[in-house]
């Protein structure tokens, strides 16, 4: 499977979600998805991350943007993160690096002196007709949900 490039339609992919779902991304065509990934559920950065999106939720909405978070956590949980931040939108377990690898997200890091391979935390707009319009790599958290709802203004 090849990696996603801006511009393109994204293929679709079926995970197990938050809810008891299983989400493809094809579910969400009609309107702008925001995939958001992330290192670790209720971890600092992605808690952070999950809250300014979830503070934000009501502004994509009105624009009929969906969002999805997604890490290689298991789904338990994955749930357990939605239910203790109340994230109004669905995370996606990738415990197989389907989509992280599909989005080439899994980078080498630096943990405490050793390398290990872990997500990049990234974020991809894709428009309503499943094309990816803007991707973000390397993210720092702090106003990066404020940037991602500006651009699916910009759509």
């Amino acid at each position: 499977m090849s990696t996603v490039s801006v511009d393109q339609t994204i293929p679709d992919c079926t995970l197990p979600a938050t809810s008891d779902k299983s989400l493809s991304l094809s579910d969400f065509r009609g309107g702008p998805l925001v995939l958001y990934f992330y290192p670790k559920a209720s971890t600092p950065g992605c808690t952070q991350e999950g809250q300014d999106f979830r503070d934000l939720y009501p502004e994509f909405q009105a624009l009929g943007a969906n969002i999805l978070g997604a890490s290689r956590d298991g789904v338990k949980a994955q749930q357990n993160f939605k239910n203790k931040y109340e994230f109004p939108f669905e995370l996606l377990s990738d415990k197989d690096e389907t989509l992280c690898k599909l989005f080439d997200v899994i980078k080498e890091k630096n943990m405490y002196g050793r390398k290990v391979m872990g997500i990049e935390r990234s974020t991809f707009l894709i428009d309503a007709d499943g094309v990816l319009r803007r991707e973000w790599r390397g993210v720092k958290v702090k106003g990066h949900a404020q940037e991602v709802l500006e651009a699916v203004k910009a759509l």
